[in-house]
């Protein structure tokens, strides 16, 4: 539904350059929603606002629901009249709302349709029908400054579906909100993805909106993603950063010769005994040095991170049992260096033994 192929975004200021997005191949499919997760300055906003041409691309095309939109940018009145009617399948939600103070609610919502020349009472029936949608049926003569930050969010979520858009974009449309608020406007998304059919492309900050809602994800540094894919793949993938940052463990080795290892529970083994049957097998004793555990996509999903007695060599045989129970095994060295892969498959940093 949505494809970025080596989408670079360069700014220029006198004789000096920032390049904000440096090469990005981004794949969201039809349905899903889809997160990109980075620091501020890792590009994610100018990415998303590339995606519907807000920001013109310094190279790299954007494909969405197949119609390469860079195609039709800056050539003429006839491609920038297909490129305003492709953006009006484009729906985008902002971080601070951006509704308009003088207007009341449901103007704000048929403002987009008044650009598209819909006659007054199809605007009338369209904003009314989707107040409905996002649970304000009762606000619409009410004006944005007596609403709350999340009625104010729902207002906008409901202007972007005017158009009917196949796809949704949200700029960081959770962060100015206080938690409660937040889970129910990424619900609202949710919800609207699965009873619409909508694609949803958000970025963020916020690693909880990434365990909450996304099927998919990408990883944003310094204006590059260096990792994406779906959660549960990302999850089962060794060494993995983003499956550190949705479930950070923490724990240093309680001292010398101890193995320390991180455990990725997915699927059935999330909730089996399984740590208490290895340590009964093999008569060892196990010590949890740090545990997170969440539901992700409605499945129980979670890492811990365990320490074995004695050396990496004295433990194969164990990490081999978790192997077979279908957990992702990572063995780490606090004090090693970068991660290396050891020959049985497992994540071992460099000088670990």
């Amino acid at each position: 539904m949505i494809t970025t192929t080596g989408l670079t975004k360069v700014y220029r200021s006198g004789d000096r350059e920032v390049t904000a997005l440096d090469g990005v191949d981004l794949h969201v499919r039809e349905g899903e929603v889809y997160g990109v997760i980075g620091q501020s300055g890792a590009g994610k906003s100018t990415l998303i606002r590339c995606v519907n041409l807000l920001e013109r691309p310094t190279s790299g095309t954007v494909t969405v629901a197949g119609q390469e939109l860079t195609s039709l940018a800056g050539k003429g009145q006839r491609a920038n009249a297909a490129l305003r009617a492709a953006r009006s399948h484009i729906g985008m939600v902002f971080q601070h709302f951006n509704l308009l103070s003088s207007r009341t609610v449901q103007d704000n919502i048929e403002l987009p349709l008044e650009i598209l020349k819909v006659d007054r009472r199809e605007r009338s029936r369209k904003a009314l029908e989707l107040l409905d949608l996002v649970g304000l049926a009762d606000k619409a003569r009410a004006y944005p400054a007596q609403l709350s930050g999340g009625q104010k969010q729902r207002v906008g979520i409901a202007r972007a579906l005017a158009g009917d858009p196949k796809v949704l974009l949200s700029d960081e449309a959770t962060s100015a909100l206080d938690p409660e608020t937040t889970r129910s406007i990424l619900q609202l998304l949710r919800d609207l993805n699965r009873q619409l059919g909508l694609t949803v492309l958000l970025i963020t900050h916020e690693m909880d909106v990434v365990k909450t809602i996304c099927d998919s994800a990408a990883l944003m540094k310094n204006g590059r993603v260096v990792e994406q894919g779906t959660v549960s793949e990302l999850l089962a993938t060794p060494g993995s950063e983003l499956a550190r940052e949705l479930f950070p463990v923490g724990g240093e080795p309680s001292g010398p010769d101890r193995t320390v290892v991180d455990v990725t529970f997915h699927g059935e083994a999330a909730t089996r005994p399984v740590i208490s049957e290895l340590s009964r097998t093999y008569n060892v004793d196990i010590s949890i040095l740090g545990a997170a555990m969440d539901t992700v996509g409605g499945k129980q999903i979670g890492r811990m991170r365990i320490e074995l007695p004695g050396r990496f060599e004295e433990n194969v045989v164990p990490i081999g049992f978790l192997r077979e129970q279908g957990l992702q095994v990572d063995v780490a060295d606090e004090t090693a260096g970068p991660a290396a892969t050891a020959p049985d498959g497992a994540l071992v940093k460099e000088g670990a033994k």
